[in-house]
């Protein structure tokens, strides 16, 4: 499993630990921690900054919401 945490390094308390031993369980885990720069910008707006990109997902959205979705059957990949 893969998780990603992102917040403030104030916001680190005994909270956040007791999450993650609850989340992974007698488990050996990676921890690794990096600064995060000043313009942060999350993956859809970083997609939709390219014109393709943009017009692509916001079809998606559409299919989406008109119910037309497609199957896929992972075995058969």
């Amino acid at each position: 499993m893969y998780t990603l945490y992102k917040l403030n390094s104030d916001d680190l308390n005994e909270n956040f630990i007791a999450a993650i031993k609850a989340q992974f369980p007698h488990q050996t885990i990676e921890i690794a921690v990096s600064e995060m720069p000043q313009i942060e910008q999350d993956e859809t707006a970083y997609l939709m900054s390219n014109p393709a990109n943009k017009a692509r997902l916001l079809a998606a959205i559409a299919n989406v919401k008109n119910n037309q979705l497609i199957d896929v059957d992972i075995d058969k990949l």
